[in-house]
């Protein structure tokens, strides 16, 4: 689930088990990072934290290509500084260049931008800056428009890919004779930027100079939009800008222990505290050194032993960090690859974005992107704010979808599982295995066998125990 984005099939968990090399466990994480669902499981996660927090809803037109641009790029084992700047110096179409897509979700809007590339590259909420200095971080009002002065001339504009309507980021060096805009949406930039004046909003401002906040390095007013975003794309991801690698490590650490050294992922910085300082010094360190090699981290973090232990429920506050690992809810391309790894199914592919975010409709589509619109959520978000809700309990419960996979008489899954397996004892250890990846305990093979035999038709009986077992906590968790 972590690597690959699916559970283990039972011919995969019976070939560890009998397994007898004492490498067998960095064996299999070398196999499965070399996995093409590797990059399609994290491309996805990466699109989700880029897409959940967008600002235009229009960019969902941009969304299958910026999939495929993360899929190939984590697949290739591109370096993490690498990717980052291919999204912060991104032009050209937002169909048919994924690296648009980061811009595009902001919908070119300077301010919003630099918001995102700083949350997501930095892990530092410097937005909170833009209308008065940081209420609990020492940035300035003047930093964060400082920041926003290498982004004025980019924008996003309406074009057509032959009858198909889309949207192009450019990136405008000269002075239009008219800026147009509509809806709120940048069709063109400015020079330079300026930061309002407060008192005075009618006034165009105060002409702000290119500055990174973090390190305080500058350009003139003037450079070619070319020229400041690969300065600035640069700076973020040099080594010498401790604040990137921190994000990326915090992050995926999070992601695969179930709790990162700063909560929430991307809100930390220098007036934040870290919960094993040394720790995640090491880490940066030797990613740096590792040139932003991603499967290289992955591959660490999932061999230390704080990865290994077992997991329990999040601990309260006044107890020692990472002394086991946490359960997290499965992101909703996971959970369905889940039920298609239940069900022995192919998945159904689409060419309609999906909706992501508060307020998008569920509409008509494919099964996963149904499932993707039900239980997605930001993957930026503390876990521990996360939970299920009625409508997710309902869809599990009675989605068109999975009743019409457990149903014996249709020649899905379970009824040639069935006919292979008669003894209920042995059918039972199986559908465990197959839907938690477990054998059952002593006491829900009792229970389930007895209800087993309070039911005439077996076929019946099995289908209910199989739909209980997808609608059990646990298959939706990731342990």
């Amino acid at each position: 689930l972590d690597l690959v984005g699916e559970p283990p099939t039972s011919n995969d968990l019976l070939a560890f088990s009998l397994d007898t090399r004492a490498d067998k466990r960095a064996k299999l994480v070398k196999q499965l990072l070399a996995d093409d669902g590797y990059g399609t499981n994290w491309g996805r996660y990466w699109r989700d934290v880029i897409m959940f927090r967008r600002t235009e809803d229009r960019a969902i037109l941009s969304q299958p290509a910026l999939e495929e641009f993360l899929v190939t790029e984590f697949n290739a084992n591109t370096p993490w500084n690498s990717i980052a700047r291919q999204l912060i110096t991104a032009t050209g179409n937002v169909r048919e260049n994924g690296q648009t897509g980061l811009i595009m979700a902001q919908g070119g809007r300077p301010e919003d931008t630099v918001a995102e590339i700083s949350r997501i590259f930095l892990g530092i909420q410097i937005q909170c800056a833009q209308c008065h200095d940081h209420p609990t971080d020492r940035w300035t009002r003047e930093q964060f428009h400082q920041l926003v002065a290498f982004f004025p001339r980019v924008a996003v504009r309406p074009t057509m890919m032959g009858n198909v309507r889309s949207f192009a980021v450019i990136a405008d060096d000269q002075q239009p004779r008219l800026r147009r805009t509509n809806n709120n949406n940048r069709f063109r930039g400015t020079l330079e930027h300026y930061m309002p004046d407060l008192e005075k909003p009618e006034l165009k401002g105060t002409l702000m100079q290119p500055v990174f906040f973090a390190t305080g390095q500058q350009l003139q007013t003037g450079v070619l939009d070319k020229d400041r975003r690969e300065t600035l794309s640069s700076w973020i991801t040099s080594p010498e800008n401790s604040w990137c690698a921190k994000a990326l490590v915090n992050r995926l650490w999070s992601e695969l222990v179930g709790e990162g050294f700063y909560e929430p992922v991307d809100d930390i910085g220098p007036d934040r505290d870290c919960s094993a300082p040394r720790t995640l010094d090491l880490l940066c360190n030797e990613l740096t050194a590792h040139d932003y090699d991603i499967k290289w981290l992955m591959e660490t973090i999932l061999l230390t032993r704080t990865y290994q232990l077992e997991s329990r429920n999040r601990r309260s506050l006044d107890e020692l960090p990472f002394q086991a690992n946490c359960p997290q809810r499965l992101r909703s391309d996971q959970l369905f690859n889940s039920l298609l790894a239940v069900f022995e199914i192919e998945d159904v592919v689409s060419d309609r974005p999906a909706a992501y975010g508060p307020g998008m409709r569920q509409g008509r589509g494919a099964p996963r992107l149904l499932f993707n619109s039900m239980f997605g959520f930001d993957p930026s978000t503390r876990r521990d704010e996360i939970g299920g809700s009625i409508p997710q309990a309902l869809a599990m419960m009675n989605s068109p979808f999975i009743n019409q996979q457990i149903n014996a008489q249709r020649g899905q899954m379970l009824a040639p599982l069935m006919a292979e397996v008669n003894d209920d004892r042995q059918l039972v250890e199986e559908l465990y295995i197959r839907v938690l990846s477990r054998q059952p305990t002593r006491q829900e093979l009792r229970v389930c066998l007895d209800f087993r035999r309070g039911i005439n038709s077996r076929s019946e009986a099995f289908e209910d125990i199989l739909w209980a077992l997808l609608n059990h906590a646990e298959f939706i968790h990731r342990k």
